[in-house]
């Protein structure tokens, strides 16, 4: 009986185990689900729609070859419609009928992407023409005209590669959350929610690249193999103990029968003579050692089975929290109580950038400004500065190649970034993107940390640096939306709070040159203002004592060039961001001359000589406020500025 049971316990642990494997190989389903496309055509462009990039769930791996250079990017749909403008495009979409991947020529239009027909134009219908119709006009394009991307022929009738022009490449873009670089082919894997288009290219002007081929992840796991080939290997080892079990009892139940034969009761038989035995007849002890060496076969065999079965796909998970029942989500109240639905228009409103996006734009500034301050490269710092913040680097380098030791200008940090502010934005507005930042030296905490403001004036041009301001000590930064909802950009003529932003330059600008006597003093608050002892009355009384009796200083203060920028606040209030200037005027009083001391006005102003007329020094202050909303009882408080010499010059 106990041979039969090892019988069957054997039978039941092969075919669990085979069945646990063949979960594994012959039956396992594929891990990854694919959809392949043709994009090629004579366009720079191609776009893989938000359809087609969640067309199957989970991560997408993307690969794309057929090009020299690859060039890969995404970002939101709407900022990579922006950029590529009127430039027509290869689009990719998913048909869920066909379940495959579709793509048609096309063009960003106002209303979606437009269709291209095979002559590179949009059909007639899509662009109506105020000309009369004419039965007589040609219904194909001319073709005495080159395309405006065929290059030159030579002489010899080849034609000569034209260089990439730098405005068509995406590369570099502010716009992109990420961007890749390969040559011939590239293979990425994103996670990128709805809204996220991928952008592909070569370099702008070749045509873009011709194979993409997309994949998701798809659950192949067996949960049941692990436990049938486990299960196996334990029916086995029960198998085997009935087995040897079986062995042990049967040479038990083998013992001598010693019935002794009828008529010689009571007498013993005779011993048998002793005989040689043969080494091949003793079969006990050899029995066993075989028994022991089939028995650890299994015993080996057996945790290495087990052990091919340790991946979780190969199990049940149970630590999966269990589906909860949806609830309908009330609305959220908004900050006077009601629980009113959000405008249509306030729905169609999104951050200028997102905080991803703002890390990695301030990464590539803060390296560029590196270099670019190392080099005193004016021409290149104007790639990424402008306004004030530009004037001040540009001072700083004209100071610096006459007087080396000067210090340079305060460095742009990169990371952390404690607050980003980003400008509300439906499609690009006429005046561009504004983001406000706040970012921290990570690698000198004692350094202030910095304020910025950020503006992009079209979907090609990269984010310039406008404001660059130290943070006051101790400031009190009110609350602002978070980064993934952005801030309205206030107008300077805005009456909604304690004063127009348009205003405050002129009004701080006056109390600088006033003090208290100044007509709009109440309205700013002198704590924490470290400015006005600097450049106020307090700074330019020191000046004045420092001066010679024979030269006399007159100070004078205006409102900068540079645009009025105001971003709403959580308490109805603004951060706003203004520029003056302060020209001190040095004139002497006694019919003599007067000129620059050695040192950095001498060197950004070149004048060495003395001059009967006098001397002049500009000094550029960007100032950061917090400006409370009309019925406050707070004051205008000044949170950062920067100032710094940007003009020095014989006065005219």
């Amino acid at each position: 009986m106990r041979f039969a049971l090892a019988i069957v316990a054997f039978i039941a642990a092969a075919v669990m185990i085979g069945f646990g494997i063949a979960q594994r190989t012959v039956y396992l389903e594929p891990d990854r689900v694919s959809l392949s496309a043709d994009i090629g055509g004579d366009v720079a462009y191609a776009v893989v729609a938000p359809d087609a990039l969640g067309a199957q769930p989970g991560k997408q791996t993307i690969t794309v070859s057929g090009s020299d250079t690859v060039f890969m990017a995404y970002g939101r749909s709407s900022d990579v419609a922006a950029w590529l403008g009127d430039s027509p495009y290869v689009a990719v979409h998913y048909d869920a009928d066909a379940a495959e991947l579709t793509s048609e020529v096309v063009t960003a239009g106002d209303e979606g992407e437009v269709p291209v027909d095979e002559s590179g134009e949009t059909p007639a219908t899509d662009a109506p023409s105020t000309d009369a119709p004419s039965t007589d006009a040609p219904t194909e394009a001319p073709t005495t005209e080159a395309p405006a991307t065929q290059a030159p022929a030579t002489e010899d009738g080849a034609t000569e590669a034209q260089p990439a022009d730098p405005a068509a490449s995406p590369a570099g873009s502010d716009l992109w959350l990420d961007e890749f670089t390969d040559e011939r082919r590239l293979t990425t894997t994103i996670d990128v929610p709805e809204g996220i288009s991928v952008l592909l290219a070569s370099d702008g002007t070749a045509p873009a690249p011709t194979d993409l081929e997309l994949s998701w992840p798809l659950d192949n796991s067996t949960p049941w193999a692990g436990p049938l080939i486990a299960g196996g290997a334990l029916v086995f080892l029960l198998g085997l103990g009935l087995l040897v079990s079986g062995f042990l009892h049967h040479r038990r139940s083998r013992g001598p029968r010693r019935n002794l034969p009828k008529g010689r009761r009571g007498k013993l038989p005779s011993a048998p003579k002793p005989r040689a035995v043969r080494r091949s007849e003793v079969t006990g002890r050899r029995s066993i050692g075989r028994a022991r060496r089939i028995a650890i076969v299994p015993l080996v065999a057996i945790p290495a089975i087990a052990l091919s079965a340790c991946s979780a796909d190969y199990w049940p998970s149970f630590d999966q929290a269990a589906p909860t029942t949806s609830t309908p989500t009330e609305t959220p109240a908004a900050t006077d109580g009601s629980t009113e639905e959000p405008d249509d228009d306030a729905a169609l409103m999104e951050p200028a950038v997102t905080v991803p996006q703002m890390e990695r734009i301030m990464r590539r500034i803060a390296v560029f400004t590196t270099d670019a301050d190392a080099a005193l490269d004016a021409t290149a710092i104007a790639e990424r500065f402008a306004g004030p913040a530009l004037a001040e680097r540009l001072a700083n380098y004209s100071i610096r190649a006459g007087l080396p030791d000067q210090p340079t200008a305060t460095p742009i940090p990169a990371a952390p970034l404690t607050l980003t502010l980003p400008q509300q934005v439906d499609g690009w507005p006429a005046s561009g993107r504004t983001v406000l930042t706040i970012a921290t030296n990570s690698e000198d905490p004692t350094v202030a940390p910095t304020a910025l403001v950020l503006q992009q004036a079209t979907p090609r041009e990269n984010y310039k640096i406008v404001y660059a301001m130290s943070l006051a000590p101790d400031a009190d930064v009110p609350e602002v939306a978070p980064a993934s909802v952005g801030a309205p950009l206030i107008s300077p003529e805005f009456k909604g709070l304690v004063m127009p932003p348009g205003q405050v330059a002129a009004a701080y600008a006056d109390v600088l040159l006033k003090g208290d006597t100044s007509e709009y003093a109440a309205l700013f608050d002198p704590e924490g203002d470290l400015l006005r002892e600097q450049l106020g009355v307090t700074g330019q009384q020191a000046i004045n004592d420092g001066l010679p009796p024979t030269a006399d200083a007159a100070y004078s203060n205006v409102v900068g060039e540079s645009p009025t920028v105001a971003l709403a606040t959580n308490d109805s209030g603004a951060l706003v961001t203004v520029s003056i200037e302060q020209t001190e005027k040095v004139t002497p009083n006694d019919g003599g001359t007067i000129g620059f001391e050695p040192g950095p006005a001498a060197a950004l102003s070149g004048f060495s000589d003395k001059s009967a007329k006098g001397v002049q020094r500009v000094i550029g202050v960007q100032l950061l406020f917090y400006v409370p909303s009309v019925g406050s009882e707070e004051q205008i408080r000044l949170l950062g500025w920067s100032e710094s010499l940007i003009g020095a010059s014989e006065v005219p």
